[in-house]
């Protein structure tokens, strides 16, 4: 590439920033509004779905271990369309964010469910044992003195799966969620110049998940300090 073409190339490119900036600063909005949603949901059911498999009540096991197959078997694409598509076919009608929420949550929950039954798998029975020999409620022992120590040995895991819940989003873009990569598609369609949309989409979620991984690792190091 010629000096000249780079340089009609840059001014283009700021042309672009300027015109549709705003675009995508509205779709990445949009990307982050789902993810904080759906991350949410994965750790709600992440958190059913590793109680269940750990409960003495024969149906929890066996519901709780059916969800974490059949959503780790399937792909998250097919699990998004069963929400949105097929869902409507038994009377249950969603927009296409809510569908997305769902879905991406329900999706990332399985792999939630892994990591907690893990972390709670690592906890000395001992310190249970303890808690009970000393009057303590069940659910006040997991939420003041279980719990916390999985969070901790979990963290990295949540935090790898939250940056899979950031890039998950532009699957939505199959269902009408006008997120970072049906943007920048939309914006192709009209200016014909993909390299430029595509990059600039790759960024913001370079730059997404940048700050997500920074976050865990200061998290990360705070915890080691107070423990």
């Amino acid at each position: 590439m010629s000096v000249a073409a780079l340089q009609e190339w840059w001014l283009t490119l700021s042309d672009e920033v300027v015109t549709y900036g705003p675009g995508f600063l509205s779709a990445t909005l949009v990307v982050l509004g789902v993810t904080v949603a759906s991350i949410l949901v994965s750790w709600a059911c992440g958190l059913l779905g590793a109680l269940g498999k750990r409960s003495s009540f024969a149906p929890f096991r066996a519901l709780a271990s059916f969800y974490v197959w059949f959503i780790r078997g399937t792909p998250t694409l097919v699990q998004v369309f069963i929400v949105y598509f097929g869902m409507p076919q038994i009377g249950v009608k969603l927009s296409p964010v809510t569908a997305g929420i769902i879905a991406l949550g329900v999706s990332s929950g399985a792999y939630v469910a892994e990591t907690i039954r893990a972390g709670l798998a690592a906890i000395p029975r001992g310190q249970v044992e303890s808690a009970l020999a000393l009057g303590m409620n069940p659910r006040i022992m997991m939420v003041r003195i279980v719990l916390p120590q999985v969070f901790r040995m979990i963290l990295p895991s949540l935090t790898n799966e939250a940056i899979s819940a950031v890039k998950n989003t532009s699957l939505l873009s199959t269902i009408t969620v006008v997120e970072l990569t049906l943007y920048a598609q939309l914006m192709i369609a009209t200016t014909f110049r993909p390299f430029d949309f595509y990059i600039a989409a790759a960024l913001i979620y370079l730059g997404l998940t940048s700050i997500l991984s920074q976050l865990s690792a200061y998290f990360e190091r705070r915890y080691a300090r107070l423990s």
